[in-house]
């Protein structure tokens, strides 16, 4: 479920170079350097997201992630080279899994491209973030409007800064669901198969058989900050959000914040400045019954599709007063 593709046809300088059985020059030499940081990450509460130690080599001339199950990666201060090899009795599936995930997200940052813990799709075009933290039900709630519009990513969101405005960059396929989740969607988590064998987690197609992925950027339409579940009467519900309080909560909510130095916190703190006095941003609050699922699906995508009549018609508006 998580095999990689080969570099394209005609592509002959490939932006990541990665390495997983042999052991290449590079990575024993680094391995042979002094660590001169260690930063650690503790386990959140979601089953199976262990510990994630960063080793710093060299005054970061190299990194080494290591999770608590024994699988590690080495990559460059560039990332542009990544060496892995998976813990003891785990097979090079499981390597992917994080690959795909977290080291990537980790490659972004260390790019200097801020990133969010978000959930995104493509609507007529434009993307949609859904962002909260950690079992706040972004990939549930993406994967009801997946069945409707295509999916950008599920977890790793990253953004990029244009004169034009902002967009939602290098697609990446989700890396699945959580059986509660697949139980409520589909009926029976045996509807999907597993990632991996051996892990909890199920594997959503988008294939176009039942949800499609979007394979380019797609400009940023509008961010949806999802609360605590709620038992009122009225969830699930939108509500207006300010400047402020946007800010603190994708502040709190962008990939590996806890590895951040001072001088990446500020450019980061302001690029977000600059995206919540750009982009609409609304708080989302989900009902705590698992049924109002499809209500707030439906919720959000006649948000997002009201927000692109209302600029399309200022659009044709402000075209006709120019001729």
């Amino acid at each position: 479920m998580s095999a990689l593709l080969p570099l394209p046809e005609g592509v002959s300088s490939p932006d990541i170079c990665l390495n997983f059985a042999a052991v290449p020059g590079w990575v024993t030499q680094a391995l042979t350097l002094a660590i001169t940081a260690v930063r650690v990450r503790p386990s959140s509460f979601l089953p199976g997201d262990g510990a994630f130690t960063v080793s710093e080599f060299a005054d970061r001339r190299f990194f080494q992630l290591a999770y608590s199950d024994g699988t590690r990666f080495l990559m460059d201060d560039a990332a542009t080279r990544i060496w892995g090899e998976p813990g003891p009795g785990l097979c090079y599936e499981d390597l992917c899994i994080y690959l795909l995930g977290p080291v990537m997200g980790f490659v972004l940052r260390q790019r200097g491209t801020v990133t969010s813990h978000a959930s995104s799709l493509a609507v007529h075009g434009r993307a949609l973030a859904l962002v909260g933290e950690a079992g706040a039900g972004k990939s549930m709630t993406a994967a009801a409007l997946a069945r409707g519009w295509p999916v950008l990513g599920q977890d790793v969101c990253a953004l990029a800064e244009s004169p034009s405005g902002y967009q939602v960059l290098l697609p990446a396929y989700p890396r699945g669901l959580w059986p509660d989740s697949v139980d409520f969607l589909f009926s029976s988590r045996e509807a999907l198969p597993l990632m991996v064998p051996g892990w909890e987690k199920r594997f959503l197609s988008l294939d176009g058989s039942s949800a499609q992925f979007a394979s380019s950027p797609a400009p940023l339409a509008a961010i949806f900050l999802l609360a605590g579940r709620s038992n009122e009467e009225r969830a699930p519900h939108i509500e207006s959000i300010s400047q402020r309080e946007a800010l603190l909560q994708l502040v709190q909510n962008t990939y590996m914040n806890w590895y951040l130095d001072r001088h990446q916190r500020a450019e980061e703190f302001e690029v977000l400045t600059r995206l919540v006095s750009s982009i609409e941003c609304c708080r989302v609050i989900p009902s705590s019954d698992p049924a109002r699922l499809p209500a707030l699906a439906e919720l959000v995508e006649r948000h997002v599709l009201r927000l692109l009549d209302s600029r399309r018609s200022s659009s044709l508006g402000a075209a006709s007063s120019h001729v």
